[in-house]
């Protein structure tokens, strides 16, 4: 985005949270009650009166409905940390009846597990205490729908802002989709399916994985496969292992610890308990963001991960117990439903 910020082009800028549900021009502030009505009786309107809302037990509330055409461009959001895995994110795109996103709200911005975890990348950061942001750009044609639904057992408050810029989107621009697959435990085959997509052409673009072993011993030896277009039996793209395709080496072992990391494209950012190694109920959490390396296909995508560990024979282990949970990032040129979490 650097290299267009300069150029004034008749874009408009619209924001939407709970201070301005509809992002109209000079709708922001005029709330006469909200969350923080008691805190700003003094004060009055304009005073921080709605910075937020209530978000009941099995409710589902709509954060923002956009007309087209138009782009997010930064998407920010805090709530209790404890009910990240609780919450579900969705997104529907040009008027589709189903999601083209539909992710546990965490696993959207890498946080798979209920330990906090910070992430610095270029698309999602995650920041002290509990600010999620996703820089993903998301382009709609003619609407907008992002909703979040509270499966808890109790009520949180959620305070959101979603900032949008009003332009025109070219016909060729792709739609974010984003899939939650779970594998607990794993089963035999000892492979968890990220993807698979019907419909192009596309580019694939990020995988958030959350992994536990439930083994003794490195865990990381599985590929990474994808299948594109008419690939069978074989793919196109076959990495060497799980921390080679997230950017690491060697087990992501340094002086006898698994050692975290965040940069713009990858990470490791969860490795739960950090004081320990090799041990079966360690929890994992990393990304890939291939954005200046997108995986493209012209009418369909498949990808998968093997968990693999080591026998003591030397023979590699498939890891069949395992919990594996993939969050995979997609644009497509057209509306496509997402498994729902």
């Amino acid at each position: 985005m650097v290299q267009e910020i300069w150029h004034l082009d008749g874009r408009r800028t619209r924001s939407i949270s709970p201070e301005n549900p509809t992002g109209e021009p000079g709708a922001g502030g005029r709330a006469i009650a909200g969350t923080g009505a008691f805190a700003a009786a003094g004060l009055g309107r304009g005073w921080k009166v709605s910075p937020s809302i209530d978000l009941e037990p099995g409710q589902t509330i709509t954060l923002a409905d956009i007309a087209g055409p138009g782009v997010i461009r930064h998407f920010w959001l805090t709530t209790d940390r404890s009910l990240l895995q609780h919450f579900t994110l969705q997104m529907y795109w040009d008027g589709a009846p189903e999601p083209a996103v539909a992710v546990p709200l965490g696993d959207f911005f890498c946080n798979g597990w209920n330990q906090l975890a910070l992430v610095n990348s270029q698309m999602v950061v995650v920041a002290p205490a509990g600010g999620l942001n996703s820089y993903w750009p998301m382009p709609f044609g003619t609407h907008a729908l992002i909703t979040l639904h509270n499966g808890a057992e109790r009520a949180a408050p959620v305070y959101y802002q979603i900032t949008y810029t009003e332009e025109d989107v070219p016909e060729s621009s792709g739609l974010l989709h984003a899939c939650w697959r779970c594998s607990d435990p794993l089963g035999s085959p000892a492979v968890h399916p990220l993807v698979e997509v019907t419909g192009g052409p596309g580019r694939y673009v990020g995988t958030y994985l959350a992994i536990e072993p439930r083994a003794p011993g490195w865990w990381g030896e599985g590929e990474l496969k994808f299948y594109l277009d008419d690939d069978t039996e074989f793919p196109t793209i076959c990495g060497t292992g799980t921390e080679d395709y997230f950017g690491g080496a060697w087990n992501f072992d340094l002086g006898g610890m698994q050692v975290p990391y965040s940069t713009p494209y990858l990470g490791l950012v969860q490795v739960e308990p950090r004081e320990r190694i090799y041990e079966p109920q360690q929890r994992f959490g990393m990304y890939r963001w291939h954005i200046p390396d997108p995986i493209c296909f012209e009418h369909s995508l498949s990808a998968t991960i093997q968990a693999l560990g080591w026998h003591e024979d030397g023979h590699y282990l498939p890891l069949e117990h395992a919990h594996v949970a993939t969050t995979a990032f997609w644009y497509q040129s057209h509306p496509s439903s997402a498994p729902l979490p």
